[in-house]
């Protein structure tokens, strides 16, 4: 809208709107009484524009006169010219792939493979334009954070009260591993983790003047009371006292429903599970569990009985983890299994392991390619089940991390945002019911992209994938995502959780009736769904307004061929032909950015925060006969678990970093807060009524949330020492709360 330049000392200013389409010239500096009176003009004619299009939604072809060339210069100015070096007042958007995750100036073990194109798809990213590297031109050089950040658009940049509550938290994890680092630092190497010390990091109510006085520096300083805060953690919420190392049977089923990662548990289809990779590679595809692994746990059933009534469950990681796990045991003080768990549904409505398959390439002939390990019947199988469940929840803490949190929502995301800017006005209904929804996540995946999946970055340190992870994540692009499959009811169906039932609410039939994720996202997909029918059919009456949207039509084209572009020739995408399809594209991207993306991202530290309960990574396979360290592990099975777990400086890196990512700003807003409605859609009663029953929804869907989470009949989030499932709960006060779903990806 800024349309004044100077140049040799003269002011041009242009005005191209039907109501102002006049050029005035050389208005020299000394007629300085003519130029405030134009400048008045302008500030009032172009702030009235402004408010005009902020506060009234227009179609293309609905356009004023008046408004039509800023509008189509708006949208040229935010696409830029995909070219030069962005800067932090720019406010363009354009796309590029991620080749700026390396650094392979700094040598060639920091050099990261390009994720975007043929070899290794990815969702693209937003253009940044920093200059190639040297030892590599198709890399771009990573920014310098100690002296500037990467680039986002200005609408997008991170500022404020956020901010600062995102520095306060990294200040808070440096602080709460001072102890571990010292402990370390004294001992001259990593510190095996031990029980006693792991406890001991967190704050307990009970012990308010307990002083840290085992670590050497805080021995010297004395330090205790009021102040111990500062340098220990707060107690995850789903132990209610740390006294257990190891998550039990119960628990571990419980979480696959309403744990952090509640999206992997399928429908077991066919017993014994098959592999879909090629033989050639990676071995038949048969998996070695076998009938009597299960038959004396399916409770008087047979195998086949069981698959028929629904009983029986997994959790699969053997295809997303076997093509990788060459190279991932490979890296030093890094071991996985590609993991198969079989779960049965007992009468309770609870799920209980029975069996875990553990996979490795079929490399070694003196090491067994497959084993299972079952429900322990003595003290050595008790720790080898116990080891076996280490390795299922570090497989499962690595796929919840790199394919559904980063990939389905955070990458997966970014190419619709930068479409949105790009194609949609601000004057664009679709926009002003997308903004609210789009906030901060550019900013979000920078951070990203500077500190979590870059080299040497949160992910490659803290994960059993380490420098191979982002190779899995492009192999779940390229193999497994489907934007057609990511609103829930779709997602429930795929994974054959739930069947299509129209006599039931939501058009479903939940196969496990207390599936806490699902049972409340479902509340929350049909408050988001009803008000985003309402807003199309407002605006799109018949599928001719939505053929003939030209901005709409572009922006879902280019979001697919340019920001999905290696997946642009799937024939699965939806076709954008009528207000029905418009709705449906819409409710997946809302429901993702701010549902989706709460579910499987606040609960991290209250979930993750006890390490040997969910480990990141694994240090140790598990030990055979013939090994070198089976005898040690029979005189000493606690001290080989505890080895095989992260050292406990590294616990506490992942623990400060997942505190972190797991806070509600100060500044969150809310999905179903309404404090704007009135100003965006002026003029609009119907769309203000829609907002506000959407209001409404979101609040009764709070209150039957809290009241399932009391309904002892509900055992996976109600009973003696069970959490309630508080992640879709939509309000939160700040900070690490466990619940809360934001509008948009705020962290």
């Amino acid at each position: 809208m800024d349309n004044c330049y100077s140049k040799k000392k003269s002011f041009f200013f242009y005005y191209g709107t039907k109501y102002s389409d006049f050029l005035l010239k050389n208005i020299k500096k000394k007629n300085l009484s003519a130029f405030l009176i134009f400048f008045r003009f302008y500030f009032v004619f172009t702030l009235v524009l402004a408010v005009l299009a902020i506060r009234v939604a227009y179609l293309p072809s609905q356009t004023p006169l008046g408004l039509k060339i800023l509008r189509t210069k708006e949208l040229k100015n935010k696409r830029g010219d995909g070219n030069g070096q962005r800067l932090p007042s720019d406010r363009i958007y354009d796309y590029d792939t991620y080749n700026d995750l390396g650094n392979p100036d700094k040598g060639p073990e920091y050099a990261r493979p390009t994720l975007g194109g043929e070899t290794n798809p990815h969702p693209r990213r937003c253009r940044t334009g920093r200059p190639s590297t040297i030892a590599d031109v198709t890399s771009e050089t990573p920014v310098n954070t100690l002296i500037s950040s990467t680039y986002v658009p200005r609408d997008e940049a991170m500022e404020g009260t956020r901010r600062n509550d995102i520095h306060m938290g990294i200040w808070k994890g440096v602080l709460h591993n001072i102890p571990p680092m010292v402990t370390t630092f004294c001992n001259e190497n990593d510190v095996r983790m031990d029980f006693s010390d792991l406890t001991r990091l967190y704050r307990s109510r009970s012990e308010a003047e307990m002083n840290l006085n085992m670590h050497g520096l805080l021995k010297f300083l004395d330090i205790s009371g009021s102040i111990e805060e500062i340098f220990k953690f707060q107690t995850p919420k789903n132990l209610s006292c740390v006294t257990s190392y190891e998550q039990d049977d119960h628990e571990l089923g419980r979480q696959t429903l309403a744990g952090m990662n509640p999206i992997s548990i399928e429908k077991l289809k066919v017993y014994p599970p098959v592999s879909k990779l090629d033989p050639s590679i990676y071995g038949p595809p048969e998996s070695d569990l076998k009938e009597e692994h299960i038959i004396g746990h399916l409770n008087g059933m047979s195998v086949q009985q069981a698959l028929d009534e629904n009983k029986l469950f997994i959790l699969d990681y053997h295809d997303i983890y076997l093509p990788f796990l060459e190279k991932i045991n490979a890296q030093e003080d890094r071991k996985a299994y590609a993991t198969r768990t079989i779960f049965f549904l007992t009468t309770m409505g609870t799920l209980k392991p029975i069996a875990i398959e553990l996979s490795l390439p079929p490399n070694d002939t003196n090491i067994p390619s497959k084993q299972v390990l079952t429900p322990p019947v003595d003290a050595t199988t008790n720790w080898l089940w116990r080891l076996g469940k280490a390795h299922v929840c570090s497989n499962d803490n690595g796929v919840h991390q790199l394919v559904h949190h980063w990939l389905r929502v955070h990458a997966c995301m970014e190419p619709f945002i930068i479409a949105t800017h790009r194609n949609l006005s601000i004057m664009h209904p679709i926009f002003k019911l997308l903004s609210h929804h789009m906030e901060h996540a550019l900013a979000i995946n920078a951070m990203a992209r500077e500190s979590l999946i870059s080299a040497n970055g949160i992910i490659e340190c803290g994960f059993s994938s380490g420098k191979y992870s982002t190779e899995m994540i492009s192999a779940a692009y390229r193999d497994w995502w489907r934007f057609d499959l990511e609103g829930l009811p779709a997602d429930l169906i795929r994974r054959g959780m739930a069947v299509p039932d129209e006599t039931k609410p939501h058009g479903l039939r939940l196969l496990i009736e207390d599936y806490p994720y699902a049972n409340d996202g479902l509340l929350i997909w049909s408050a988001i769904q009803e008000l985003v029918n309402t807003y199309v059919n407002h605006y799109y009456p018949d599928e001719n307004a939505v053929i003939s949207d030209k901005e709409l039509q572009s922006w879902y084209s280019e979001a697919i061929n340019v920001g999905h572009a290696d997946l642009r020739e799937a024939n699965w995408w939806p076709k954008l032909s009528n207000p029905d399809s418009l709705t449906e594209i819409l409710t997946i991207l809302i429901w993702t950015a701010s549902a989706q993306h709460a579910a499987l991202n606040f609960g991290q530290y209250h979930y993750g925060a006890y390490v040997p309960n969910r480990p990141p990574l694994m240090q140790k396979l598990i030990p055979q006969p013939h090994d070198d360290e089976y005898a040690s592990f029979m005189a000493d099975p606690q001290g080989y678990f505890l080895a095989s777990l992260p050292s406990l400086f590294d616990s506490t890196k992942y623990m400060a970093v997942i505190d972190i990512i797991s806070a509600h700003s100060h500044e969150e807003e809310y999905l179903g807060e309404i404090k704007d409605a009135y100003i965006r859609w002026t003029g609009e009663p119907d769309i203000i009524d829609a907002f506000y029953r959407f209001s409404v929804n979101i609040k009764k869907t709070e209150n039957e949330i809290h009241r399932r989470n009391v309904d002892p009949r509900l055992r996976n989030r109600c009973g003696a020492g069970v959490p309630p499932y508080e992640l879709l709960i939509p309000t939160s006060e700040p900070g690490v709360t466990g619940r809360g779903v934001p509008n948009s990806i705020t962290i």
